[in-house]
């Protein structure tokens, strides 16, 4: 089959690969309909990420039709079209039992390395090196599916693969910011990162009865397709002390809750030891949504751009008062809410798809989308 690949000179090329096989009861392999890109594979392009080795398929937001069901698979038949989670889980260790999927125990090819990185082993992802835990992406004709059952859900009739292919793995995203940020009806919040994950995090929290939302980014034409599409109040953080303003919009006192969503960088390019260490500057807009945010309010930082950091203002954490909280989403919990959502034409998600190739110009869509983020918010592609 034809994939999108990491090559040995470090290029993305799409080149023939082997087709995915069954390897337990509860895989399905799934044709692909939709891939889109993602900020999440930028630190993959700029060397962030060690262990990307040639072969590897990249991509993890997509949907497709199940074409092969193993024999242990109760939820699928051939024919279905699902929506398929970004990340990988069980669905029966003691983190999937209570809702965190994304904490999974099992889901990563290489428990061990992972967890060495982070501390705890945890779920794996599609898309990502095996020495980070991940599977063959699905930038690519045809994926394996492990635990099926748990990571694949049927697409209602009536939502259009360009909507449903963010329900992958954006949508649960900015639904995670605006939920575990405890987006209370009356709340102000402020969103940091107008790109796909920034906005369904901006729209999550009107859904959740947030009385203002204001997005900050400085991509003009980014900004103004959140006032377009999700109807917030943005700043333009170029010409704008982004904290004084945020002051202004909540009666002096600073959002109640701050969301991160700005992403992995798309042009750091990191030392071989920071590549290994994981060191990096802290993001600048966690710094400022520290500052920004209200005394006893509640910053969530999705960005998983950067591993260790330093200058994290901790003094500002303890003195105001804050809860800081990070995660990466649990769709497992999440999709089939947010597919019910987008049936109801409650969560549109198409503008969000601004590019689309075929598969074998992949390649064009990915350099586009690091290049150029303020009019390539996300390319898509589809496979013959």
């Amino acid at each position: 089959m034809r994939a999108l690949c990491w090559t040995a000179g470090g290029e993305l090329t799409v080149c023939q690969v082997p087709d995915p096989e069954l390897r337990n009861d509860h895989d399905v392999i799934v044709r692909v309909r939709r891939s889109a890109t993602c900020g999440a594979d930028l630190p993959l392009l700029t060397g962030q990420v060690p262990g990307l080795a040639p072969g590897d398929v990249l991509g993890h937001e997509f949907l497709g039709d199940v074409v092969e069901v193993g024999a242990g698979v109760r939820r699928h038949r051939v024919g279905d079209r699902v929506v398929v989670c970004a990340s990988v889980a069980c669905g029966a260790c003691w983190y999937c039992r209570r809702g965190l999927p994304s904490c999974c125990d099992n889901g990563s090819t290489d428990p061990v390395g992972n967890e060495a990185q982070w501390g705890h082993p945890v779920a794996g992802c599609f898309g990502q090196p095996r020495a980070a835990g991940g599977f063959a992406g699905s930038h690519a004709e045809y994926v394996r599916v492990p635990y099926a059952d748990v990571g694949a859900f049927p697409v209602p009739e009536s939502v259009g693969d360009d909507r449903a292919v963010f329900a992958s793995d954006a949508a649960p995203a900015g639904w995670l910011g605006a939920e575990a940020g405890e987006v209370r009806p009356g709340d102000v919040v402020a969103v940091w990162g107008a790109g796909a994950v920034g906005q369904l995090a901006a729209r999550a929290a009107w859904l959740l009865g947030a009385e203002r939302v204001v997005v900050v980014d400085r991509h003009p034409a980014r900004l103004l397709m959140a006032r377009q599409h999700v109807g917030v109040e943005t700043i333009d953080r170029r010409d704008t002390d982004v904290t004084a303003q945020l002051r202004e919009f909540s009666g002096g006192r600073g959002p109640d809750v701050c969301v991160e969503a700005v992403g992995g960088p798309a042009g750091e390019h990191l030392s071989l030891a920071d590549r290994f260490t994981g060191r990096a500057r802290l993001p600048e807009a966690v710094r400022e949504a520290v500052y920004a945010c209200r005394k006893g309010g509640t910053v969530f930082v999705l960005n998983n751009g950067a591993r260790h950091v330093d200058a994290f203002p901790a003094g500002t954490v303890v003195h105001k008062g804050l809860t800081v909280r990070g995660g990466r989403q649990h769709g497992q919990r999440h999709i089939p809410m947010l597919l019910d959502r987008m049936a109801r034409d409650e969560l549109r998600t198409e503008h969000l798809a601004t590019h689309h190739f075929p598969l074998d110009r992949a390649a064009e869509g990915y350099a586009l989308f690091r290049d150029r983020p303020d009019e390539c918010l996300r390319a898509v592609f589809t496979p013959p």
